[in-house]
């Protein structure tokens, strides 16, 4: 028999809301970003020390400066190098505030720049830059090593650059070095300035979340109070503020994600919000049936379901470009949201679940020069015909942290640990062509496979796993007879935050399981494979 996704919903042991009670002030942390796709680890990091932090792109930053009135200041990464014409700078204001202030890789180099330093450009021949992993000694004691490194300590951290610090800014002086960057760390305690070249945000770089915590608490003296149940009551606040008295659409997809945003705005603004969902024939297994037992029978929110399948079939016949799929699916969302609301007799706010790294990767998040690597759906605004604002509170978070959010609002265990599903669902799992006869294949290979690994008691040490039907047909043979069918990948990634990602190594008899079920027990498919590659170079989804 068939699993109904990963597992069915479990709404009796969900408590109700419980009542916000004062605001919270927590201590702040402002993170500039230069444009690196990993800056939005760093807030990771800093969120994990229990400290509140906002990324500001340079552009922006004396803005969100004189806004957050931070205890603090990091500098993030960057594509850019510091001797190219044009380059980011950072605002002088926060080099004039007395603020602590830790530079990471561009970070340090842009710091030390414009304090008077100097900093050169990798050159053929002599030096080509330093990636990967790499091994630092400690030469003298600093407050960021307070507890965690001693004088002659060798570390092992990763660095990415192609520039490097060769003279530095007055006041500094060399804390670390390794062995392609003599001015690894560097400190300047009179101002409790401090650049790092090497990333301590990354996992390769084992004591980064240390070294972050040590500069967010002993350096900047941040007490480490912030918590989801701070986050929650300052969003409720800003979702009351935005919405006022006008009423709100949310767009359901059935994951963590969007239900999380509609209890969090149901809980702001209660029956001004409708949620709509949409089944387009994209779905997993059983979907739309547990999205309605969650939100109509459990929550007793307002719930509208939209049978848009017929509709959006037709729009991706023929179809096989990526980004062309997701463009489509994304366009067709917003015109269904659009007449939904006009049934609803009008609607001020379209609320989505979109995360930081949908963001991301979709679009420079921070106006810097970051690449984009895909779109998304739910990312890039509305059209203004639809005269509709967004709401989007869950759009500085992290996966791991809308579910701390959503067990703060009380949602069923059950819904809170399924593995991420992308907004245009099913789609980007069929490369090429999309049919509904590769759909029903696939929706019941995709449960096999989900049902498996629960009942193997893996599920929860996976981030997300699913199963893909390939472009390719490959002879077999069944029974007497030869068969010409699909081939079906088998993704099952571990990851803290989706933005890095590696491959989960099941043990080979669980694979051979797998294989010999889904082959057994579904139509179309003669041959399944299993993907060991890791993001990067790979994206966690195939399309």
């Amino acid at each position: 028999m068939l699993a109904r996704g990963p597992a069915p919903l479990d709404l009796a042991g969900a408590p109700p809301y419980r009542r916000a009670m004062t605001r919270p002030t927590p201590d702040s942390i402002l993170i500039v970003d230069f444009g690196s796709q990993v800056t939005q680890l760093i807030a990771r990091r800093v969120r994990e020390a229990g400290v509140y932090c906002e990324i500001a792109p340079f552009t922006l930053a004396e803005e969100a400066f004189r806004r957050m009135a931070p205890g603090g200041i990091i500098l993030s990464g960057s594509p850019a190098g510091v001797p190219e014409e044009g380059s980011p700078r950072a605002p002088q204001v926060l080099f004039d505030s007395g603020l602590p202030i830790l530079g990471i890789c561009y970070g340090q180099q842009v710091m030390t720049h414009q304090l008077g330093g100097t900093v050169e450009a990798g050159r053929d021949g002599e030096w080509d830059g330093e990636f990967g992993r790499a091994f630092l000694t400690v030469t003298r004691d600093c407050a960021l090593f307070d507890g965690l490194w001693q004088v002659g300590d060798r570390h092992q951290v990763w660095m990415s650059h192609g520039d490097k610090v060769t003279r530095f800014a007055p006041g500094f002086e060399i804390v670390a070095t390794s062995d392609g960057a003599p001015f690894a760390v560097i400190a300047d305690e009179a101002r409790r300035y401090y650049g790092t070249q090497f990333h301590p945000e990354v996992v390769h770089t084992p004591d980064g979340a240390k070294l972050l915590a040590n500069f967010v608490h002993r350096v900047c003296g941040l007490a480490g109070d912030w918590t989801m149940a701070a986050y929650r009551e300052t969003k409720v606040a800003d979702i009351r503020a935005q919405v006022g008295s006008g009423r709100v659409i949310c767009g359901l997809s059935g994951g963590v994600d969007s239900s999380v945003a509609a209890i969090l705005i149901h809980e702001a603004v209660g029956d001004q919000l409708t949620c709509v969902f949409v089944d387009h024939g994209l779905l997993r297994m059983n979907e739309r049936e547990q999205v309605e037992r969650l939100f109509r029978d459990h929550y007793n929110i307002p719930l509208v379901v939209v049978d848009a399948e017929e509709r959006f079939m037709a729009g991706l016949a023929g179809v096989t470009d990526p980004e062309a799929k997701r463009k489509f699916i994304g366009a067709e969302f917003v015109a269904v949201f659009e007449e939904e609301a006009v049934k609803l007799g009008g609607a001020d706010f379209l609320a989505q679940g979109t995360l930081y790294p949908d963001v991301i990767e979709s679009v420079s998040f921070t106006g810097g020069p970051s690449v984009t690597i895909k779109s998304h759906h739910n990312v890039g605004g509305l059209p203004e015909r639809m005269n509709m604002k967004l709401v989007e509170p869950l759009r500085e978070l992290f996966k791991d942290e809308v579910r701390a959010l959503g067990r703060e609002l009380g949602l069923p265990e059950s819904m809170i640990r399924r593995h991420p599903f992308p907004g245009p669902g099913l789609a980007i799992r069929v490369p090429g062509e999309i049919t509904r006869e590769k759909l029903d294949i696939l929706r019941k290979a995709d449960a096999i496979y989900l049902e498996e690994i629960d009942q193997a008691g893996l599920y929860d040490q996976i981030w997300q796993a699913f199963a893909v039907l390939l472009p390719v047909k490959t002879v077999g043979v069944m029974g007497d007879y030869r068969t010409y069918d699909h081939v079906c990948a088998l993704r099952a990634v571990t990851s803290t935050d989706g933005m890095t990602a590696d491959f989960y190594p099941f043990e080979p008899a669980f694979l051979g399981r797998v294989a010999t079920r889904i082959i057994n027990q579904v139509r179309g498919i003669n041959r399944v494979v299993y993907d060991y590659t890791s993001k990067p170079p790979g994206t966690i989804e195939w399309e």
